[in-house]
């Protein structure tokens, strides 16, 4: 397999990452653009939207682009975020379908089949290799050997394990092309909508049950106080009553969680101090209006 580009030329394309809910592409374009551009969690359906990474080196740049996982949708929410599944494949120079080599069932052996009929340059990745033994995963490799890939690659995105060897493949298969972002450049995503998914990645890992899926965030206001000191408003929408006073917890407990959390990763990612001020508001079943699905970021006006 080719893997070397030649240093006269410059090769740059799109990488789209697919797979079921919770399989870990948002770990895995984290771990290859070497910063933290999308929200993780153990829930699935933690990516509502179409998140673009970058990657760039010497020689050639990956605009990674990862996307909601696939399921069967409930909401309006989830129609939504199966059609930027599709709309994130198109004009893409690698797919990479991705599964969890410890939970490989009927859903991702049909994802697997499905996506072997695109007419693009693509891989198989077999994620979360540490969670099983060598033998499990040979074992996987062997059952999917007949689908037509051009790679199955097993990788831990949490360890580092394989994914050079994921990056050589995906540089091999750029065509020749602009750098279409600045070398610094890690992410398409504005400040607001960064801050707002940071808010409900805490949400997220604090919250159970049903909770967390009845959750948007929306960034009322951004203003910069100084040089060193940023003050933000949002509201945090649910869907019941009884879902607002889980999230806000006994004396404000959970709130302040969600709130202390997230401020350190914003201050972190914008490197000032961030007074952050937080309100929860009730909005039933939001996940179905669409003047709440656009003013949340999730529809096309």
């Amino acid at each position: 397999m080719k893997n070397e580009k030649t240093e006269a030329t410059f090769h740059s394309g799109f990488a789209a990452i697919v797979g079921r809910p919770n399989v870990g592409k948002s770990t895995m374009m984290n771990a290859m653009v070497g910063e933290k551009v999308a929200i993780v969690s153990n829930k699935p359906q933690t990516t509502r939207n179409r998140i673009m990474g970058v990657a760039t080196d010497r020689g050639w740049q990956i605009v990674f682009l990862d996307t909601p996982g696939l399921h069967k949708p409930r909401t309006r929410l989830g129609e939504y975020m199966v059609k930027s599944v599709q709309e994130a494949m198109d004009g893409i120079d690698v797919l990479l379908v991705m599964v969890d080599v410890g939970q490989i069932g009927p859903q991702d052996r049909a994802i697997v089949r499905d996506m072997a009929e695109r007419r693009v340059k693509k891989a198989l990745v077999l994620n979360k290799t540490d969670t099983v033994d060598e033998a499990a995963v040979l074992a996987a490799i062997q059952s999917f050997a007949k689908e037509p890939y051009d790679a199955i690659v097993p990788i831990s995105a949490r360890t580092g394990r394989g994914m050079e060897e994921l990056k050589r493949f995906i540089v091999s298969c750029l065509p020749e092309g602009p750098k279409y972002f600045p070398e610094d450049m890690m992410t398409d995503q504005p400040e607001r909508v960064l801050c707002a998914e940071i808010i409900r990645e805490k949400a997220l890992l604090h919250l159970r049950e049903e909770v967390p899926h009845g959750i948007g965030v929306e960034m009322m206001a951004i203003t910069k106080l100084s040089d060193t000191l940023t003050e933000m408003h949002a509201t945090i929408y649910c869907e019941r009553a009884s879902h607002k006073g889980i999230i806000i917890g006994k004396q404000g407990a959970m709130l302040r969680t969600i709130g202390k959390e997230a401020r350190q990763d914003m201050e972190n990612l914008l490197g000032t101090k961030i007074n952050l001020q937080l309100w929860v508001k009730v909005r039933e079943d939001w996940r179905n209006r669409m003047e709440d699905l656009r003013t949340l970021g999730y529809e096309s006006k």
